[in-house]
Order: structure tokens, then sequence, then C-alpha cells
């Protein structure tokens, strides 16, 4: 409790756990000096906080008697950080499996004035969004997402009981280094003691979590985001395709996710690695990427890119106002 806003919160939460404390004792459980509790006290009546101090040797301080503080104190700004994070969290399926946003958000309008309360609901009714709403899918327990979040924080290893995508049980003692929150899936990951190495494990397969005794430290440097991206991007498909791509690494990961390719910085470029299920899909992106490029693997790739720059060369060709020939099927 570091913060000095924090410290004066600390304080009208010792007053209304206990009828009267004397500057001494409030000073000794914040771990200030008695003259900073006084200024805290008066910071609280200055907020409309009713702290009263008596005098003698039995004085101190307390909350009037009889004053409850609101369940909810918002200002009009936080009140409408508070909506909109619920409202963006919503919308890109960032929650558990309990459907709180909802009643989190009618709790909220509850305690606030009238006037705020109608305004936040018009920017609510009438917000819309670019982001594409992932598809539904199953979401960890509120419990999971908080013991793996707490075990991260205190280096504690877990035990899992995890489900594969195949249905297959098994039993983990994991050192979980970090949680990710990746294209509508949480994922854990750290390091696995039962293959030895770092993985990664989504969230809503975790039938169990158990905190152990055991603790662990994170390697140094260690990036839990591009682990997880990495991870992703390495799932085995049909394909692997390793291209080099003319330009810089800044300007390749502005144009490629972490999720879809593994970019490498080399003398001679960037180096994109990954592996698709479809060949004219990839060659789509990379002609997308506006930059030269080199098919390094496989060969089939060139002829995808091939085949994708004849068919722009005849859709360019198109008169305008032609009529258009029976659709091809999609790329991917």
């Amino acid at each position: 409790m570091s913060h000095p806003a924090a410290r004066v919160l600390g304080l009208l939460e010792l007053l209304q756990k206990r009828h009267r404390s004397t500057a001494a004792e409030l000073a000794g459980q914040l771990g200030v000096d008695e003259r900073t509790v006084r200024r805290y006290a008066a910071t609280l009546v200055e907020l409309g906080i009713p702290v009263t101090a008596d005098r003698g040797r039995y004085g101190g301080y307390r909350l009037r008697p009889g004053f409850k503080l609101p369940p909810l104190m918002l200002t009009d700004d936080e009140a409408v950080a508070v909506l909109l994070g619920l409202v963006v969290a919503e919308r890109v399926g960032l929650g558990t499996e309990q459907p709180a946003t909802a009643t989190a958000l009618a709790k909220i309008r509850r305690v606030l004035p009238a006037a705020l309360a109608d305004r936040l609901a018009a920017v609510q009714e009438h917000l819309g969004f670019t982001l594409r709403r992932p598809e539904p899918g199953p979401q960890p327990a509120s419990g999971t997402l908080l013991t793996l979040a707490s075990a991260a924080r205190h280096r504690q290893r877990v035990a899992l009981d995890y489900r594969s995508w195949r249905g297959e049980q098994s039993h983990r003692e994991l050192d979980p280094y970090g949680l990710v929150f990746h294209a509508g899936r949480w994922y854990v990951t750290g390091h696995d003691h039962r293959r030895g190495q770092i993985r990664t494990f989504r969230l809503d397969r975790v039938d169990a979590v158990t905190p152990g005794t055991a603790t662990f430290t994170v390697p140094d440097g260690f990036d839990p985001v591009a682990r997880v991206t990495r991870s992703l991007a390495a799932v085995p498909y049909a394909h692997e395709i390793e291209v080099l791509l003319e330009t810089d690494l800044v300007a390749a990961r502005r144009r490629v996710p972490p999720s879809v390719a593994e970019l490498t910085a080399t003398t001679d470029g960037v180096l994109l690695r990954t592996r698709v299920e479809s060949l004219p899909g990839t060659a789509a992106l990379l002609a997308g990427l506006g930059c030269p490029f080199t098919v390094r693997h496989p060969d089939a790739l060139r002829g995808a890119v091939a085949e994708h720059a004849r068919l722009l060369a005849e859709w360019a060709a198109r008169p305008a106002g032609g009529r258009l020939p029976s659709p091809r099927p999609p790329l991917d």
C-alpha cells in the first residue's frame, strides 16, 4: 500500500471495521506517522466522508454513527471507463463461463445518478464495432482463471487435470509463467513437468487446478504472449512454409500477426515460417504483403503463387461494366 491514495482508502477501511481507533493504532497499521494519519483523515473529510476526531485520553478517529458508505463511488469519467471496459470485454469474448457482464452492468447502473445512467445506456445502445465477434465457444471457469493467476503471481506450481482437443484426459504438474487472452481464448503457458518442456494449455480444457507447495523461477526474458502466439502458429497442418521476405522485421510484423507465422530477421531480409492447410490462401497472403519474396519451401507454393497472379491478371483485364463469369471457388 505504497501509494498515498491507497493509504487514504486503507484508513477508510480501518475506520469501517472498528468503532474507534487512536491515531497511534492507525499509524501503526498503515505504516505512517500520526501526523500523516491526521492528514489522511482531513482528506476523507474533504471527500465528504464524515470522519470525526474525539479529543482526550480515550479519544481517536471514528466514522459518524449511522454512516454507510455507498456501494460504488465513481466520477462520470470513471463510470464511462468501467462501462466501456465491460462492453468491449463482452464483445471480444474476454470472460469466463459465468455470464457476469450483463449483471455487472445492471448493478453499476443501479447505483449511478439517473442522468448519468441514462447517458451511459445511450452509449451502450448505439455503440458499433468494427471488431469481428469471435465464434461462441467454451470459456474457462472463473475459479480456474483466478487460481492460475494467483499461482503465476506467487510462482507456485499447480496440478492440472486437462483434456486435449481429442478429449484425452491427462494429469499435469505445471509451473504457470503467465496467462494470455488471444483470439477469444484464454491460455496458460509454462513448464510442463510431464513433458519436461514449456507448453501452452487452453483454460477451457482445464477440468481442475490445484495449487501445490513447490515454487519456481521464470526464465529471464520470458514473454508469455510471444510464446503462446508462436505455439499457435506452429500447430501442425498439411504444409510447412518457409519464405524469405525482402523487408525489415518491423514492417513484416505490421503485416503478419504473430499467430499466423514466425518471423526472424536475417542478413537477407525476414524469414517467414509457418504451417498451413491451404496453399492458395498463403499465396494470397504473400501477394498482399507488398514486398518481394522468395519461396524456399515447398515448391508447390510457387505454383499457388503463380496461379494467384494469373487470376489477378485475369480480373484486372475485365472491362468496366462487363458481365462477370460464374464465380470461382474461394481461395481458402
